[in-house]
C-alpha cells in the first residue's frame, strides 16, 4: 500500500507540484496565463489555509502554501476545507461548487466559469496524491 501523505503539508504541496508539473501540459491547460488562490476555511487544525497555483502560457509556475495572507491572484476562491479536500480528491466540480455557491469567488465569474473545466484537468491530477483529508 502506498503510504498517505497528509493533505495541505509542505510534503503534500510538494508531491502536488511534481506531479502537476509532470502531468499537465501547456496544451492541456489550453496555454492559459491565470492564477489562483484557494482560502481553506475551517481546516482539521483550526487554521485557515491558502493554496496558491499560477501558470504562465499553460506551463505550471507557481504553487504556494501558507496560512497567512495568499498572493494576490486572478481569481481569489474561499470555501470550507471539506469543499475543497471533495474538489482535490475529484468528487466535486469545481463549476458546481461555484454555481451552487460552496465557494464564492472573488474574479471575473465568466472567465472563472470557463476556466473550469481546466481547474478540473488540475484537481484531476490532484486527485491521484495518496493524501489523509
Amino acid at each position: 500500500m502506498t503510504e498517505q501523505i497528509q493533505y495541505l503539508t509542505q510534503q503534500w504541496r510538494d508531491e502536488a507540484e511534481r506531479r502537476l508539473k509532470s502531468e499537465l501540459s501547456p496544451e492541456r491547460m489550453n496555454h492559459i496565463t491565470s492564477s489562483m488562490s484557494n482560502i481553506y476555511l475551517d481546516c482539521p487544525n483550526g487554521k485557515d489555509k491558502f493554496l496558491f497555483f499560477r501558470f504562465e502560457n499553460g506551463e505550471f509556475a507557481e504553487l504556494l502554501l501558507g496560512e497567512d495572507e495568499p498572493p494576490k491572484a486572478e481569481f481569489r476562491i474561499t470555501g470550507k476545507y471539506e469543499v475543497f479536500a471533495k474538489i482535490s480528491r475529484a468528487e466535486l466540480g469545481s463549476q458546481r461548487a461555484l454555481m451552487t455557491g460552496k465557494l464564492k469567488l472573488k474574479g471575473n465569474m465568466v472567465k472563472a466559469l470557463k476556466l473550469a473545466a481546466i481547474a478540473d484537468r488540475l484537481n484531476k491530477v490532484l486527485s491521484t496524491i495518496p493524501a489523509n483529508y
